[in-house]
């Protein structure tokens, strides 16, 4: 069947969802018949499940992946009076969570051809000024130079803690994502690698002290019913998401391979095009895949005419943070991370997703070589 006249979805989480809509339905009325749909033996399984996926000793579901990095550096320490550093070319999620534990956000600039974090970057930071903690981004589902960030973090007494939002499933070095640092925040937003049926997010850990510590802040600072040893907050994981995190887990792997296949189709037909420019992959790393990202001038006029072809694409992200206007009392200003302005200026997302078509991908690339 000629689907050409079809769009191309950015994300098709219908076609995603309808073979486990009965496994998923099914657990929906066990969560009704068992009436527990905050905390209890769900959210338990699924915190097991999802260590064991990642290689660490505890999962601490949270409401949301924003929570689960504040939450994350509240446990270690930070708040009022530290520092942060982090990158400028990611979802404000990453800079809110710092600010939003009283501490200060600090930008470092990006490998202009990874876009994720330079660690020379980090380490000249660290000399200018006290760093108390580094949050690495493994933007669009690679994992950064985690084992340079996390020599100049130990040299210079930082706390590690990533920011793994994108990269379920992605490995560094045989290594998952969520197991480099001292602790790692996840986001379950519906349109992510592993999504819930809305928020949702965690944190993973190999320190048990950091894990109870989590457990208290995201159930009101409460060791037990009414006894409350810390101001905490309200960021418990719902059942119901648990569930549908559960059932979704054990196919994430097919999935991330789905992905990967599109991608190299992507990878094959912009590799030899001087006008495109795909962001490059660093050795020993397994991507998640979770977007596909090219650079193209005149990104304007490309995306309008993918648009007329019926091809969705989105852009991650076009205003750097530094740039925001929430952020101007950071006193940062344009030419500050030239890397990051550079890549937000030309960036776009392509269609990529498990149930996405060769054909499509292919669709896509011809669009794409056509606006050029």
């Amino acid at each position: 069947m000629d689907h050409s006249d079809q769009p191309v979805q950015f994300l098709d989480l219908k076609s995603l969802h309808r073979p486990l809509k009965d496994e998923l339905l099914a657990s929906i009325a066990e969560a009704i018949d068992e009436a527990v749909f905050v905390g209890g033996a769900a959210v338990l399984q699924f915190e097991k499940a999802f260590s064991d996926y990642i290689g660490c000793s505890r999962t601490v579901g949270v409401g949301s992946g924003t929570d689960a990095l504040k939450l994350a550096l509240q446990a270690n320490g930070i708040g009022a009076g530290k520092t942060v550093a982090t990158v400028p070319n990611t979802f404000i999620a990453t800079a809110e969570a710092i600010t939003q534990t009283g501490a200060r956000p600090v930008f470092v600039d990006i490998d202009p051809d990874t876009c994720l974090m330079d660690p020379e970057q980090l380490e000249e930071r660290a000399k200018q000024q006290k760093i108390d903690a580094v949050v690495p981004v493994h933007l669009y589902g690679q994992c950064a130079d985690m084992d340079a960030i996390n020599r100049i973090a130990h040299r210079n007494g930082m706390i590690v803690i990533e920011d793994a939002a994108q990269a379920h499933g992605a490995t560094y070095k045989g290594r998952a994502a969520g197991s480099l640092g001292v602790a790692a925040a996840f986001s379950f937003y519906p349109g992510k690698n592993l999504g819930a049926g809305g928020e949702a997010g965690a944190v993973t850990t190999n320190d048990d002290a950091i894990a109870d510590k989590i457990e208290i802040l995201r159930d009101h600072g409460q060791s037990e019913k009414y006894i409350h040893e810390i101001e905490g907050t309200n960021s418990r994981l719902d059942a119901l998401q648990a569930r549908f995190l559960s059932i979704k887990l054990r196919h994430l792997d097919a999935w991330n391979a789905q992905r990967c296949l599109i991608a190299d189709i992507y990878d094959g037909a912009f590799a030899v095009e001087k006008h495109v420019s795909a962001v490059k992959l660093a050795p020993d790393q397994i991507p998640s895949r979770h977007l596909y990202v090219i650079h193209v001038p005149d990104r304007a006029a490309v995306q309008q005419q993918l648009s007329e072809k019926r091809i969705v694409t989105a852009l991650h992200y076009p205003i750097p943070l530094h740039l925001q206007v929430c952020y101007s009392e950071l006193g940062y200003k344009k030419g500050d991370f030239p890397h990051a302005e550079q890549s937000a200026a030309t960036l776009l997302s392509l269609p990529i997703h498990p149930e996405m078509k060769a054909s499509d991908a292919e669709r896509v690339v011809a669009a794409v070589l056509a606006a050029l």
